[in-house]
């Protein structure tokens, strides 16, 4: 049955109370007279309806479509909330951030419209302490800012990229980035969390590494969140990508030094001292990057290590999960997942050791590439060392590492880094005994000498260039004999081609004596060898038994033995000379006329004070006689 009209007339109510009507689709009978429908009366049905509208306005999102987080590949949607902001793309997961987190934000002019660049508390945390998020459209500024404002307090300003194309300015030290500004607007930041060394070139230089790509698979991107780029990862690229930028940076800048006490007692006072303005942002950087000993605990360190590539001596500092080149000019951080190998291998001078670690990527140095450092030590050098390791840590690595090492220097070093990285320390093959029972052999790659290493798989040139081929990609090898008489030959070269025409390799001016001990490795590796020098050896036999004449001839062998040196020249008189000739020539030929030009030079430099003073003036010249 249904509730009969109401006959009595709307009573009057307050504006607040028709908002809530309208809102709510309540008659405006059922609002009471005497009842204030903002009340704080739990029991009022108005009163929960408004909690209910606080609700729904606190659970407000700003959302837009088409935008890029870190340089990511695929757009996504971006919504910002009361309680933070996220991110996510087709098929994707979410990437969210909390507004506790958030220090401050940035809008710009970016690649693909305008960007909201974010700082971050924590310059640890996500993505180094700097999101990106591009696509932003022009309109969206006013709706953005007023979200930052009312919702997470936090400043966002807006800020002008610098368009003059000027290659000088200021650098400005952040939290979470290095900017260049020019005439106080950024032309370019660079995340710390990018810089994966910075080293001093020159006096008033500086250089900074970025972080690379550990192979060609590493795209550096994570795929659940559309190809965003993680930590350490937004310089990488598809095919070109930045390695190295350098700052030439003048003058000199005051920093305190520290604290001395005052002679008359007054108390103690800081220090200023002036420094070159290239060394101070070094320092800074190498603080905010965390870069060497801030990195963390160094477990080893070991000082003047003499190193063939590059060349130098560098002080080693190992940590738990990298090591560290310190040098006068350069200094190297290399992660333990770059150094794919270990090589220790005993140099054929029976004094030294060499320690070769292959890298992957090769370690850089400007333009130049170095895959291999080589290390060299003496073998009678040892050494006493304990690890600076607590014993839980020492537990993590089992049986692979020792509290406390003692021996060959070359020997420590190897087991320290054997028990870090897991990895084998490789040694030259068994299979091979050089004639000098040593386990090199003495060659040449073009004009640079070195030894060649025959390990169990691959052979290793060192020192430089460093080269390393494994067996598998070798299709054949080539002994040769070049250059010089073939019956007088005492070296050859060996020749090593690639499969699939992936070049070749030629190691020049190997002793003739390392003929057989090579070739017996070779049979031992199953290696296709072609000798070339057995066939030269049969066509000189053919041409020598074919020409009777050419077998004994004696007059060569008198050419060969007289063109030795000049110390084996007759010194017989000519009988054909005339000493009371005409000709002016045959001064030269008198013992007592002194030499000219560059020869009397070249023996002035060599000679001694007492060779100076028996020099004798030169005697004139005979006198015709008829």
């Amino acid at each position: 049955m249904q509730s009969p009209p109401l006959s009595r007339p709307n009573p009057p109510f307050t504006a607040a109370a028709q908002a809530v009507q309208l809102i709510a689709g309540l008659p405006s009978a059922f609002v009471p007279r005497d009842v204030d429908p903002l009340s704080s009366s739990s029991s009022s049905p108005l009163r929960q309806r408004r909690h209910q509208l606080g609700s729904t306005a606190s659970r407000a999102v700003e959302s837009f479509d088409n935008i890029y987080l870190d340089l990511s590949k695929e757009p996504g949607k971006c919504r910002l909330a009361e309680s933070g902001l996220g991110w996510k793309p087709a098929g994707g997961t979410t990437f969210t951030l909390d507004k506790a987190e958030l220090a401050h934000a940035q809008w710009s002019k970016a690649a693909k419209g305008y960007e909201l660049r974010l700082h971050t508390k924590a310059s640890d945390g996500k993505n180094g302490g700097v999101v990106q998020l591009d696509g932003f459209k022009q309109d969206d500024h006013d709706t953005i800012a007023k979200c930052f404002k009312v919702w997470y307090g936090v400043e966002f300003v807006q800020k002008e990229h610098a368009l003059r194309g000027w290659n000088w300015g200021k650098t400005e030290v952040g939290k979470n980035e290095l900017m260049f500004n020019v005439r106080n607007q950024p032309a370019f930041e660079l995340p710390y969390s990018e810089i994966s060394n910075t080293n001093l070139p020159g006096k008033n230089e500086l250089a900074i590494e970025f972080a690379l790509q550990n192979d060609d698979k590493d795209t550096g991107t994570n795929g659940h969140l559309g190809g965003a780029r993680g930590q350490g990862k937004k310089s990488s690229a598809a095919l070109d990508q930045l390695t190295e930028i350098r700052f030439y940076i003048p003058g000199q800048e005051t920093r305190k030094a520290g604290k001395a006490s005052d002679d008359e007692g007054s108390g103690n006072e800081e220090e200023e001292e002036d420094v070159a303005a290239a060394m101070a942002l070094y320092d800074t950087l190498v603080a905010k990057a965390q870069i060497g000993e801030v990195a963390g605990e160094t477990f080893a360190t070991f000082l003047e290590v003499l190193h063939l590539t590059p060349r130098g001596r560098f002080d080693i500092d190992i940590y738990k999960s990298s090591f560290r080149l310190r040098g006068k000019t350069y200094d190297y951080k290399i992660e333990f997942e770059k150094a794919k190998r270990f090589f220790l291998l005993q140099k054929p001078d029976d004094l030294h050791t060499l320690l070769c670690i292959g890298m992957d990527p090769p370690l850089r140095q400007g333009q130049t590439r170095y895959p291999f450092l080589v290390m060299q030590f003496k073998r009678d050098e040892e050494t006493q060392i304990e690890l600076n390791i607590t014993d839980e840590t020492l537990k993590e690595y089992g049986d692979r590492l020792q509290p406390a090492y003692e021996g060959p220097i070359a020997n420590v070093i190897a087991k320290i880094f054997h028990g870090l990285t897991g990895k084998r320390l490789l040694q030259p093959s068994k299979d091979l005994v050089t004639h000098h029972n040593q386990s090199g052999v003495k060659c040449s790659i073009k004009a640079s000498e070195g030894h060649l290493y025959c390990l169990d798989r691959a052979f290793l040139f060192v020192p430089k260039p460093a080269t390393y081929l494994s067996f598998d990609n070798i299709a054949s090898v080539t002994m040769s004999r070049v250059g010089g008489a073939v019956s007088a030959s005492r070296t050859f070269d060996l020749l090593v081609l690639l499969r699939n025409g992936a070049g070749e390799h030629q190691f020049s001016n190997i002793n003739r004596e390392e003929q057989q001990p090579l070739e017996n490795f070779f049979a031992a590796k199953n290696i296709k060898v072609k000798n070339e020098m057995d066939v030269d050896g049969g066509m000189l036999a053919a041409a020598l038994s074919a020409d009777p004449d050419l077998a004994s001839s004696e007059d060569e062998e008198v050419v060969q033995k007289d063109r030795g040196s000049a110390d084996e020249d007759s010194e017989s008189e000519d009988e054909d000379f005339q000493a009371d000739s005409d000709s002016d020539v045959a001064e030269e030929f008198d013992e007592n006329a002194a030499s000219s030009g560059s020869d009397a030079e070249m023996a002035d430099a060599g000679g001694s004070d007492s060779d100076t003073a028996e020099k004798v003036e030169r005697p004139k010249k005979k006198s015709k006689t008829k």
